[in-house]
């Protein structure tokens, strides 16, 4: 712990360069989770529905990760702002179907602009030879750790 301007703050010093490297790794998955709203943000949503056109909500919620119960509190607000339809599926009137209205492609053409944004801002401190080294150290790093410990889940993976 130490003292910043009358505040005390937790500080997780590690002695070791492996403690170090896994509380890096914490800190850039808290950035990386706060700056992109979370995994079942309204942004993210109208993201996915823009590359898949027509998505049943059980597709989505399945891609993205999130229970069933917290995507339907997101839709319902995204369907009172006019942002998408659920509609009934014609196959089967237990599935639901989202698409995105005007409004909603609109506002997932602006999501999509800011994210590229955000991907050029968060690396532009990094010259292409860091960002290539980079790079290559996570996949080697994820490689393995898939191999040892298995995958995360199918959170993101699949193409609805």
């Amino acid at each position: 712990t130490k003292q910043t301007g009358g505040i005390l703050v937790l500080t997780f010093d590690h002695p070791d360069m492996n403690g170090k490297l896994m509380q890096k790794l914490w800190d850039v998955a808290h950035i990386l989770h706060h700056t992109s709203g979370g995994r079942g943000s309204q942004k993210r949503i109208l993201t996915v529905l823009l590359r898949n056109g027509i998505t049943s909500q059980a597709e989505l919620t399945e891609h993205l990760g999130i229970q069933s119960g917290s995507a339907s509190e997101v839709l319902s607000k995204m369907e009172s702002a006019g942002l998408i339809l659920r509609t009934e599926s014609e196959a089967d009137r237990r599935t639901v179907n989202l698409t995105l209205t005007p409004l909603g492609e609109e506002n997932a053409l602006l999501a999509l602009e800011e994210r590229e944004k955000k991907k050029n801002d968060m690396f532009s401190v990094l010259s292409q030879e860091e960002k290539a080294a980079l790079l290559s150290i996570l996949e080697k790093l994820t490689d393995d750790w898939r191999k040892r410990y298995g995958e995360p889940g199918k959170r993101g993976r699949k193409t609805v």
